[in-house]
């Protein structure tokens, strides 16, 4: 090979490597950019104070228009009127139409639901499917949430960075930066999932602070939560009423805890003194409202959205005596023509 041959070739290589190396280069700059924290959003460390809860009623819109609300809340129902499986091709595409419209006309709770369908899908049997998941559509609804300001579209994109779909990159870093700015916008969950890193970093003050943020929004998960510490601590009288708010607040475990609770096998396996305790408190089992609190549990697994505001009139906890029982509709009461808690 003569000199000439030589050179080109030296020269081939060293380009060949100042191409790689710029591609390289290109590609740390690009997976820094998708790694780093988005402006306005601070990380979240567990040696840090939790954040000042906020309310999420106070960070959304005012209002909402009548009729693009109404076709929302009545698909909402509708959709939750049965086990998916249950539904026909037709009646989850007039399902669907409806969400989608009332998500065009700007309802905040009809493009949450929406999201949740690009999300999860809708129709689980080939007979019935109309939509497949479609993660990247419902992160960029979900997106749209967080440039209006609004909780749950900050924790949900938190969500989409922890768990990485629709676009969003798998970094937890700014997963929970995105929950912190959503606990401070007053999201129940968030406040949870703050809840949750405190007690595994054993700071179990601003854990339960962050839990009484969320239970005083009326958050099932919350007051169960709450529940399930007061019990353990042998405190039977603050988790029923834990427990009952829960139930109040249409959490299905709530009810499971209480059915358990006045079941007569869960009292097998208490101590001598746990015992002691509920004779004082006059709390024994209770085959009735075991049966009661059953019926809840099994309409609040299909309706998660169920809000039983008279909980406490038919379905009183000891020492109050029980009214007459005809259904769970007793504890719901009529209908609340206001808009939805999430």
């Amino acid at each position: 090979m003569n000199k000439a041959a030589i050179r080109l070739l030296s020269l081939g290589v060293l380009a060949g490597a100042l191409v790689s190396g710029g591609l390289k280069y290109r590609s740390h700059l690009e997976y820094v950019a998708m790694h780093t924290i988005p402006p306005g959003l601070h990380e979240f460390r567990v040696t840090d104070p939790p954040p000042v809860c906020g309310r999420w009623k106070d960070h959304m819109p005012r209002e909402r228009d009548p009729e693009a609300y109404r076709i929302y809340i009545n698909a909402r129902k509708f959709w939750r009127s049965k086990v998916e499986f249950q539904f026909t091709r037709q009646e989850l595409l007039n399902i669907l139409a409806d969400v989608r419209l009332a998500a065009e006309k700007g309802d905040w709770g009809a493009r949450a639901l929406l999201a949740h369908f690009y999300l999860e899908g809708l129709g689980p049997l080939d007979t019935n499917r109309v939509l497949d998941p479609q993660p990247e559509k419902a992160v960029q609804i979900i997106r749209q949430a967080v440039a209006a300001g609004q909780a749950w579209g900050y924790y949900d994109l938190g969500v989409a960075h922890q768990y990485g779909y629709g676009g969003a990159v798998m970094d937890k870093a700014i997963s929970f930066a995105y929950y912190r700015r959503a606990a401070e916008l007053g999201s129940p969950d968030a406040q949870m999932a703050l809840a949750e890193a405190y007690e595994s970093a054993a700071r179990t003050d601003e854990a339960l602070y962050l839990r009484t943020c969320a239970y005083k929004q009326d958050h099932g998960p919350a007051a169960r939560a709450l529940g399930v510490m007061a019990k353990v601590k042998g405190q039977f009288r603050e988790a029923l009423n834990f427990y009952q708010d829960g139930v109040r607040f249409g959490n299905e475990e709530s009810a499971t805890a209480l059915m358990l609770f006045f079941g007569t096998r869960r009292w097998n396996s208490y101590t001598a003194e746990q015992m002691s305790k509920l004779r004082e408190l006059g709390l024994k089992p209770d085959v009735e409202r075991e049966k009661r609190y059953q019926e809840i549990d099994k309409a609040l697994e299909l309706n998660p959205d169920l809000r039983l505001k008279r909980l406490n009139k038919a379905l009183p906890l000891p020492p109050a005596e029980l009214p007459p029982w005809n259904s769970v509709q007793d504890a719901i009461g009529s209908e609340d023509c206001g808009p939805p808690s999430y």
